[in-house]
């Protein structure tokens, strides 16, 4: 029974091979006009409204799948763009950070080219935390005792002197600032009298210095650079913190007394910024030679 219908459909497709044959040949041996051919063209004009409404049905959903493929390529790109952009800019900042820190090691060199200060050990430190007061009283550098760094030692930095070293440990050190209120140091103005005084933070304005116990007569005007002036008390041998002729700032104000028996005081604009350090130096034999 079973053999019986395998052989039946064996039949059956054999059959239905040859008619297919037999159509395809009659359909392409004979003409445009032939029986085959009209009744292609009927089925065709019936079902031509069909497949128009259907792909008129079908447009929204077709949109649709579009729509969805392109935003989650729009997606992928968009999230690309962004993480080049973001590449990008840590590079820039990285480039204009090296920039800027070369900036400054050009600067310091330049000092230390100007004013001799390789005589005096300069150690290069980095600034690692700094003091938010108002004030700006204090800096702390990665430098200490270890790299032969001592209390009192002068600091420098791109555009002249920062203070002076006021406490320290093996690995660091804290820097006492030329604004800080209790910094002071003996001062001289490069004009030919060569006057000397006290330079001191200003009361009530820390990023202004006061240069005070000038001589009266002493003769004064704006922009004029103001230096350390250095002296040695051989009784008790005693002597000022930094080496002569370090920049201070400059004299942004003058303040003539009336009368000659009388001090005169000048503003001084500090030459160092204060407020973007990063990299400075400490004078370990501030002394030498």
């Amino acid at each position: 029974m079973h053999d019986k219908q395998i052989r039946r459909r064996r039949a059956v497709l054999a059959l239905l091979v040859v008619i297919s044959l037999a159509l395809l040949t009659d359909y392409f041996g004979e003409s445009a006009s032939s029986p085959l051919h009209s009744i292609q063209r009927g089925i065709a004009t019936v079902l031509s409204p069909l497949q128009s409404g259907a792909s008129t049905v079908l447009s929204p959903f077709r949109d649709a799948v579009n729509y969805v493929g392109s935003t989650f390529n729009a997606k992928s790109q968009l999230s690309q763009v962004r993480a080049e952009n973001a590449r990008l800019k840590s590079e820039l900042a990285s480039v204009q950070y090296e920039g800027l820190q070369y900036k400054k090691v050009a600067a310091i060199l330049n000092l230390d080219k100007s004013y001799s200060l390789t005589q005096y050990a300069p150690e290069s430190a980095n600034v690692i935390g700094e003091n938010p007061s108002l004030w700006y009283k204090s800096i702390t550098l990665d430098k200490g005792s270890s790299a032969g760094v001592k209390l009192y030692d002068p600091v420098v930095g791109p555009g002249g002197l920062v203070g002076d070293v006021s406490k320290l440990g093996s690995d660091y050190s804290v820097v006492a600032l030329v604004t800080s209120p209790n910094f002071a140091i003996s001062a001289t103005i490069e004009n030919q009298q060569g006057a000397s005084g006290l330079i001191q933070p200003r009361v009530g304005d820390p990023s202004t210095l006061m240069l005070n116990d000038l001589p009266a007569n002493a003769n004064v005007s704006n922009n004029q650079l103001v230096v350390t002036a250095s002296w040695k008390d051989t009784t008790n041998s005693t002597e000022s913190i930094a080496p002569a002729g370090i920049p201070i700032g400059t004299v942004s104000s003058t303040n003539p007394q009336s009368s000659v028996l009388e001090n005169q005081q000048v503003q001084v604009t500090p030459s160092v910024d204060l407020q973007r350090l990063t990299l400075v130096q400490i004078l370990t034999h501030p002394h030498a030679g």
